[in-house]
């Protein structure tokens, strides 16, 4: 199983990255806020557990859509 983490960064919006965790992650408002802010105040948030094959597809699918949006965000994956 693979953790999926979303990093911080001094650009992307905190509005943005509710977006990302609510969109890819199936999170509410109040869970990606939460996330989010783990985000901003200690470096990176943990979005959720997957296997490796799904970790990656959310890894790409959340660098895509924040490449597209012109956002730095970014996101990893972590062996659990």
């Amino acid at each position: 199983m693979y953790k999926v983490m979303l990093l911080n960064d001094d650009y992307t919006p905190m509005d943005f990255v509710i977006i990302v965790v609510q969109n890819f992650f199936y999170k509410s408002r109040e869970q990606a806020t939460q996330i989010m802010l783990k985000v901003h105040r200690e470096g990176m948030g943990v979005c959720g557990v997957y296997p490796r094959d799904v970790a990656a597809t959310k890894v790409d699918q959340v660098l895509g859509f924040a490449r597209h949006h012109q956002h730095p965000l970014q996101c990893v994956m972590e062996e659990t």
